[in-house]
């Protein structure tokens, strides 16, 4: 009985360090936007709460979390008010699959449980944007979903070749697999679409269309303030250093017990910001051109590239 409790208190208190970790980081991933955004457009950033602005995300979070919250008449108030929640609790599960080297976070189905929890995602928009019963919202939603669900196929094929090539479904095994050689260098293309497949994935900059300000004022999450809104916005940057890590892991040989490992995840979270400065929106039917008739057929390619070169490893060398 005491050995069953001390297991179950050490997995909750990875959870919550695991957790805890995910939330700093998310809020000063959105101090550096705003200060890298700042230094782009030739302006500073915030730097007037703490030194340099070090403590204006939190003062951002005591704002969002004390404003108002308004509710749509005729809403579905019920999923109106759950599906943010949700949205974030999936955006931190998927961290879940971080392999902490302990008995329980440590599970082997990582890259399958990462793909169950992106897809489930989708439908915490489509709740987001039919809820709050708007149009501008509906239709926000339709276009997020539709994206989401358009680059989850070039995501999926990606994720397959590697899983081909290693032979698993553990992302402990895809840094054991890179232990000579990182897999961007034999697959420099491939990385290069799950990054831009990425992009689309998490609704950023160029292709931010559920949030095209111009035309949508702010896509799914229009009707949403004060916490909805908040914790919207923190799935969507939980889910962007999520990405950044997976990137990491597949292509840079992540190795979990050195610091350099979170060196390469806050460069690839810049590379999401930098984008953001530099790129002007994509055209919708651009988008979908790109989707189904570059990445898809590439990510075919490297599919069958991968399947042959581990036939040859079979037949050859070993």
């Amino acid at each position: 009985m005491f050995v069953f409790l001390n297991d179950f208190f050490l997995i909750i208190l990875n959870v919550l360090l695991l957790v805890v970790g995910v939330l700093v980081g998310v809020a000063f991933l959105t101090l550096l936007e705003r200060k890298v955004l700042g230094y782009i457009q030739i302006r500073k950033g915030p730097n007037k709460v703490g030194f340099i602005g070090i403590l204006q995300p939190f003062s951002d979070a005591i704002k969002l979390f004390s404003k108002e919250q308004t509710n749509p008449i005729l809403s579905n108030f019920f999923m109106y008010y759950f599906s943010p929640m949700l949205s974030l609790f999936l955006a931190l599960s998927m961290w879940l699959c971080f392999p902490m080297l302990t008995f329980f976070l440590n599970f082997s189905f990582g890259i399958l449980f990462f793909l169950c929890c992106s897809s489930l995602g989708v439908y915490m928009i489509m709740i987001s944007g039919w809820s709050s019963n708007s149009n501008y919202s509906m239709l926000g939603g339709m276009r997020a979903v539709a994206q989401t669900i358009s680059y989850e196929v070039s995501f999926f094929l990606i994720l397959l070749s590697f899983l081909i090539l290693i032979g698993s479904f553990s992302l402990y095994d895809l840094f054991m697999y890179q232990q000579n050689i990182w897999f961007i260098f034999m697959s420099l293309p491939l990385s290069l679409i799950w990054f831009v497949s990425s992009l689309a994935e998490t609704n950023r900059t160029p292709f931010d269309f559920a949030e095209g300000e111009s035309e949508l004022v702010s896509g799914f999450n229009v009707e949403y303030s004060s916490g909805g809104f908040a914790l919207i916005f923190m799935a969507e940057y939980a889910n962007i250093l999520f990405m950044s890590f997976l990137f990491v892991v597949m292509f840079m040989g992540a190795d979990f017990l050195n610091f350099t490992m979170f060196i390469y995840v806050v460069f690839i979270s810049f590379l999401f910001i930098w984008v953001r400065g530099t790129l002007p929106r994509f055209r919708y039917d651009k988008l979908m051109y790109l989707a189904w008739k570059s990445f898809l057929s590439v990510s075919l390619f490297f599919l069958f590239y991968f399947f042959g070169l581990k036939l040859f490893l079979f037949t050859f060398v070993i």
